[in-house]
């Protein structure tokens, strides 16, 4: 299966490995970090990226195959942050990948069943 539709996929798709190493990044996630060097990012610890306590909690994340979720407004955006563990086809523990979603400032709430 052919995946060059991840790379155009209007949500920021970050990846890195289990030491905390980027190691993908699509298009829209190297736009949404120009000013911190964009794809140059890439071999670059995310570990670094980040100042304390998200820090500890992403080597925490990393360490534990953990995920998380959140929502964050900066600059007028609202958007859903999902972290997760990743593993390759034989089932082995990969990393972390962080997929970032511009939303609405307001968004409706259903529930649903």
């Amino acid at each position: 299966m052919n995946l060059d539709w991840v790379k155009h996929l209007p949500v920021a798709i970050t990846v890195c490995d289990t030491e905390g190493k980027i190691i993908y990044m699509n298009e829209k996630s190297c736009k949404t970090f120009e000013k911190s060097s964009g794809s140059g990012l890439i071999g670059k610890n995310v570990l670094d990226c980040h100042p304390e306590p998200a820090k500890s909690k992403l080597k925490r994340l990393l360490d534990n195959a953990e995920s998380n979720t959140y929502s964050v407004e900066k600059n007028g955006k609202k958007k859903l942050i999902h972290q997760m563990p990743w593993y390759d086809e034989n089932e082995n523990y990969g990393g972390l990948v962080e997929i970032s979603i511009e939303l609405p400032l307001e968004i409706p709430h259903r529930k649903r069943g």
